[in-house]
């Protein structure tokens, strides 16, 4: 089992649960049937999650900025690496480390893409780090107009920072997401579908972030054939 495999399941039960549902093609019957039980009640529990979030109009946008959230990047646990190297270490395989940096800074890895399910080779450098970006599940933006105008500085530099709402995804990708929901912007890999909103519904009932009708719908939707 990869690094980033394990590195997930132990973040997160609900999704660890629901990845075998972005896996289940081209398994035995056998397997599948297993994953199918799994699955079933990983769904029944995100909608049962997602039954619980307040559901409002999206509010203004005004005041939005990435600041409110904190400098990027922060060591928050202290672990003396800043957020961005934590969660690369975290979801490549094969990662090389900068020398004399206690394991810190990734020079390089391979990132297996749970968005578009391509294997992307990361390379650090002005020119290449791009390949490989940092998303934020729920978008610091989008959540900004759910709740987070009303969060504590603290809470909202928690909320940018935490593993659970952070993935290591095509850089492409993660551009063309950009501050969308769930009502407009999905992974192109429809496998992995299940685990990503269930992510997302585990991420809002966390801080409190709360859904537009047209995103529940979206989110239902999805749930529904997990």
């Amino acid at each position: 089992m990869g690094r980033r495999v394990r590195a997930f399941m132990a973040g997160a039960a609900t999704v660890a649960m629901l990845a075998g549902c972005g896996g289940l093609q081209g398994q035995s019957s056998a397997g599948t049937d297993k994953a199918d039980k799994s699955d079933s009640v990983s769904a029944s529990d995100a909608r049962k999650k997602l039954a619980k979030l307040t559901v409002k109009g999206r509010a203004p946008k005004t005041g939005f900025d990435r600041d409110k959230f904190g400098p990027a990047w922060s060591d928050v646990d202290h672990n003396g690496c800043d957020t961005r190297n934590d969660i690369l270490k975290r979801d490549l395989d094969d990662e090389k480390f900068k020398a004399g940096t206690h394991d810190c800074i990734v020079l390089s890895g391979t990132l297996h893409d749970p968005y578009s399910g391509k294997t992307i080779n990361f390379k650090r450098g002005q020119d290449t780090s791009t390949a490989v970006q940092i998303d934020h599940v729920i978008p610091l933006s989008d959540a900004w107009q759910k709740g987070a105008q009303q969060w504590s500085a603290d809470k909202r530099k928690e909320f940018a920072n935490d593993p659970l709402n952070l993935m290591a995804v095509d850089g492409p990708l993660n551009g063309q997401k950009s501050d969308s929901d769930a009502a407009t912007w999905l992974p192109p890999r429809k496998a992995y579908r299940c685990t990503y909103i269930s992510r997302q519904i585990d991420v809002k009932t966390k801080y409190g972030v709360w859904v537009t009708s047209a995103e529940k719908d979206a989110m239902e939707t999805v749930l529904e054939s997990c």
